[in-house]
């Protein structure tokens, strides 16, 4: 009520302080334009003056002295608060929150142990799509195991160190070819056997998104920085013979996944190579050592790679207790 009372006084002051002035309801000024004097207003004894609207103190003290009580001026300034205040809109003021964090998978200062791996083969009985290759006897594999170390810094984020071995082999004995009587192509596929050896070192960073309140459940989103090097021994005719090659890689690449929790600290993991961007070299010799030759390459491609398809296992050390 008092707050009425008050914004009714403002209003009244006003008035009065626009009257004392001459100015019509519009603001268009005296309405008789030859006077342009202010005419005097009569005051009667012990009346307070009245004072325009832009001249009312806004502080405490100011308010005190103008005869009105601390709570009646922290009432005018509540009613000015209350007027809404223009912004300028910009992305970042609005941003959504889409409460991807919401449910905690993993907690801060939590250490992973763990290790992935894969393997696969091919062989003759694979090949059945190749249509215009028969007689064909082939062999290979390939086997990779990769242990990690990770740290999260926070809750659902990880920064680490991963390690990798990849060992390479496949075999050719012979095949022929046949592109058909009309094209008059035919021929046969020397021997050849290939093994390739390779080491890693990798700095990842993983973000963790869980899918149930429990926290059993969760997917991950890997970027890995990826530094390889190896050797190869190619020997191919039936002369036996051989190459060998130095092999460098850059790579960076998208690694996403899911887990999920078996016991209390141990959980499973599956991943998948979705490719990224990479720089090879390569750089061939003979079997003296002298070099033969060499190139490079480099490439972007995001795509699923059949071969990074790996099967893991974490240990979380020092786990707190999820709420």
């Amino acid at each position: 009520m008092k707050r009425l009372l008050l914004i009714i006084m403002v209003a009244t002051l006003g008035g009065a302080s626009a009257a004392a002035h001459g100015v019509d309801g519009f603001g268009n000024g005296p309405e008789n334009p030859q006077h342009d004097e202010q005419l005097p207003v009569e005051q009667h004894p012990g009346q307070t003056a009245l004072q325009p609207l832009d001249a009312i103190p806004s502080s405490s003290s100011s308010f005190e002295t103008a005869g009105l009580s601390a709570t009646d001026s922290t009432a005018v300034a509540a009613v000015a608060a209350d007027r809404p205040v223009k912004q300028r809109f910009l992305p970042t003021r609005r941003r959504m929150d889409r409460e991807i964090n919401k449910i905690k998978y993993v907690y801060r200062g939590e250490i992973m142990l763990g290790a992935t791996a894969s393997y696969g083969t091919l062989s003759s009985e694979d090949a059945d799509i190749w249509t215009l290759v028969s007689n064909i006897s082939a062999e290979g594999a390939v086997a990779s195991v990769k242990p990690f170390i990770g740290y999260f810094y926070r809750d659902n984020r990880c920064i680490g160190l991963r390690f990798g071995y990849q060992h390479m082999s496949g075999k050719l004995k012979n095949a022929e070819y046949n592109l058909g009587s009309s094209n008059d192509i035919a021929g046969s596929i020397p021997y050849f056997d290939l093994n390739s050896n390779s080491y890693s070192f990798g700095i990842f960073h993983r973000s963790y998104a869980g899918l149930d309140p429990a926290g059993r459940i969760g997917l991950f989103a890997e970027f890995e920085f990826l530094v390889t090097r190896g050797s190869a021994n190619f020997v191919f005719d039936d002369t036996n013979k051989r190459t060998y090659s130095d092999n460098m890689q850059l790579k960076l690449a998208f690694n996403p996944g899911a887990s999920v929790y078996i016991f209390p600290n141990v959980c499973a993991t599956l991943s998948f190579g979705l490719g990224g961007i990479q720089y090879n070299t390569v750089t061939q010799k003979d079997e003296a050592g002298v070099k033969i030759g060499s190139r490079e390459t480099s490439k972007m491609r995001f795509r699923l790679n059949l071969l990074a398809i790996n099967i893991g296992m974490n240990v979380h050390l020092w786990d707190h207790k999820k709420k």
